[in-house]
């Protein structure tokens, strides 16, 4: 009989799941791995998924976040009804803009993307001059792999009939792999 009323407490006294034991440690971690990635790539560490890891996974961030506020709502309104609440929401509101709208300034991520581009849709002749290759030595190496091509076919236009993705076929180009 003791023994039930034992276990009986222990369950009883066992902490149940709720959002907020989820939350905060899930907004603390991808925090943290944002924060990492983000550092890196400011100072311009690109490798492993460093950025692939920053853009997918601020959704759990994001997430986290939300739930976040979810629970702690009514302490966010109280804080939003303060001076430096509404300051906050304001500066973070115009950096916002800021950020999203254009400038005039071209910025290394719009060069890249017009670059990969131009890359992309440049035939495989002009690809062999970029990566210091012969354009037979490029054939061969797409050839080894499976991937029939002319010279003057794009790696686009060779990724849609062969249905390998650009990149692979870029890292075929640039690195032989």
């Amino acid at each position: 009989m003791t023994t039930v009323a034992v276990v009986g407490r222990a369950e009883a006294a066992r902490p149940k799941t709720s959002l907020r034991t989820w939350a905060t440690p899930m907004t603390i971690g991808a925090f943290v791995l944002m924060a990492g990635t983000g550092v890196l790539m400011f100072f311009g560490w690109r490798g492993g998924l460093t950025s692939e890891a920053h853009e997918w996974l601020s959704w759990l961030f994001l997430a986290g976040v939300a739930v976040h506020l979810v629970v702690n709502w009514r302490p966010l309104t109280l804080h939003l009804k303060s001076r430096w609440g509404r300051i906050s929401v304001a500066a973070g509101l115009v950096l916002l803009a800021i950020a999203v709208f254009p400038s005039g300034w071209r910025t290394g991520h719009q060069l890249r993307g017009l670059v990969e581009q131009a890359v992309v849709e440049a035939p495989l002749s002009t690809l062999a001059g970029l990566a210091k290759i012969g354009p037979g030595e490029l054939e061969g190496r797409l050839k080894a792999r499976g991937v029939t091509a002319t010279l003057e076919q794009s790696v686009r236009q060779i990724s849609e009939q062969s249905n390998m993705s650009e990149a692979r076929l870029l890292s075929i180009v640039f690195m032989n792999q």
